[in-house]
């Protein structure tokens, strides 16, 4: 695929993102998708490694369940081979505790197929952390 397939295909399931579509989420993933959230999985509810269609739709439905989206700002997408590269910032609310979690983003994606065949989330994980800490 081009860069600017992939790009557009990335932007597509950004958007379904904002909009908390999780089945349209998954329109734009392979069925085994390998997703990483690199953190303290004792504490944030969505750290952890994720594997296929349901492991895809166990992270974003728990992301999107446990914190309240204000900013979701992609700022750059590089595309380089079946590579794309987000950086953005973001500005989310942990629901359980109502603390706040501002930080820059890195987003690296693997394409196949037109799709998210492997997704990993690179941000502040220590202000996720403290933000979800009783």
């Amino acid at each position: 695929m081009s860069k600017e397939t992939n790009i557009a295909e990335t932007q597509k399931l950004f958007e379904a993102f904002g909009a908390g579509d999780v089945p349209r989420i998954l329109e734009h993933v392979n069925d085994d998708i390998l997703i990483n959230f690199y953190g303290p999985q004792d504490i944030i509810p969505y750290a952890g490694t994720y594997r296929g269609l349901e492991g895809a739709r166990t992270f974003f439905e728990t992301v999107l369940s446990s914190v309240d989206i204000h900013v979701f700002e992609p700022e750059e997408f590089l595309a380089d081979g079946d590579k794309v590269i987000v950086t953005g910032h973001l500005h989310l609310t942990a629901k359980s505790t109502g603390r706040s979690i501002k930080s820059d983003f890195v987003h690296v994606i693997s394409m196949a197929n037109g799709k998210w065949s492997r997704f990993r989330d690179f941000m502040n994980t220590v202000e996720a952390a403290a933000a979800f800490s009783a």
